[in-house]
């Protein structure tokens, strides 16, 4: 296991470096950071200006050098719109943007597991249909359509929830069913094919055989290998429900880290759109990373690989 978790760690340092430098290089293709900061209506000499302040006019690897060092020490800049540190920034709204991911994912994992599992015990049945129907209704349904109905309904018509803010655990329940729901089609999906899969394997025909009981073969036996690619696909789901989080921020007015990428493209703001873009990048890999050592220890055959 130490040998395979230092591997995976090797990798996954690489792909971090690899992903810091191409979001770093993306920003710069995009257009010139110099006219960015110094507006579209700045002349050439303050465009000039601009670019020896920040040291636009050096190469562009020593720019990705002295930017990388200083983002590894906690320094990610200052805000050219809020006039502060970019870290102080993402640190006073990175808890409003994890705590809503966490409970879509919850959410998500707690609604499409039983489905998965009570459709693949019960296939082309009425169960099943149902559970596809509602997997394929969290697909097709756009996460901010969604959101809005239930701000007019549970919201404005039946004022059970609050619409916006995120003052107590209450404003997050429907941003978090919002999210959610778009990533439980794909949990679901994954895991009625794998109770499939495995309820139709040898072991499990053994050990009914032996008489154990149904409920110990379906979730000691059953489960814990039809959930192993679940895990990956939550960490994945994860980190996109981070960086995806912008549209619900905004149609619930939560003041997250996808709400500040938003405002920062939108003011050209380069210094948080580079430290916004690196955060959850590094998300993605740290996700990754958790997600082959559990798997790992669910399967010891995958330490081998």
């Amino acid at each position: 296991m130490l040998i395979y978790t230092l591997k995976r760690l090797a990798l996954s340092l690489l792909v971090a470096v690899t992903v810091s430098f191409v979001s770093f290089m993306l920003l710069r293709i995009s257009g010139d950071p110099a006219i960015a900061l110094a507006g579209a209506a700045a002349s050439a000499q303050e465009i000039d200006f601009v670019r020896k302040q920040y040291g636009l006019d050096r190469p562009i690897v020593i720019q990705y050098l002295d930017w990388a060092q200083r983002a590894i020490q906690g320094d990610l800049g200052e805000s050219q719109f809020f006039n502060q540190p970019v870290s102080d920034i993402i640190g006073g709204r990175f808890g409003v943007t994890m705590t809503l991911g966490v409970c879509a994912l919850v959410f998500a994992i707690v609604l499409a597991i039983p489905l998965g599992v009570l459709a693949a015990i019960r296939p082309n049945t009425w169960i099943d249909r149902i559970a596809l129907t509602i997997s394929v209704m969290g697909q097709a349904m756009p996460a901010f359509w969604f959101g809005l109905i239930m701000i007019i309904v549970l919201g404005v018509m039946l004022r059970l929830l609050p619409i916006s803010g995120s003052g107590t655990w209450r404003h997050y329940i429907m941003p978090a069913i919002a999210l959610g729901y778009y990533a439980t089609p794909a949990f679901m999906r994954l895991t009625r094919a794998g109770m499939l899969e495995v309820l139709a394997s040898d072991y499990i025909r053994t050990a009914r055989a032996k008489g154990l009981r149904a409920g110990s073969v379906l979730f000691k036996h059953a489960l814990r290998n039809a959930i192993i690619p679940v895990v990956s696909l939550a960490a994945v789901q994860f980190g996109f429900m981070l960086g995806g989080s912008i549209v619900i921020e905004t149609v619930f007015a939560l003041q997250g880290i996808g709400y500040l990428a938003w405002e920062s493209i939108t003011r050209s703001d380069l210094p948080v759109m580079q430290a916004v873009v690196l955060l959850l990048s590094l998300f993605y890999v740290v996700l990754t990373f958790f997600s082959d050592l559990l798997n790992a220890f669910l399967d010891p055959r995958i330490r081998v690989t």
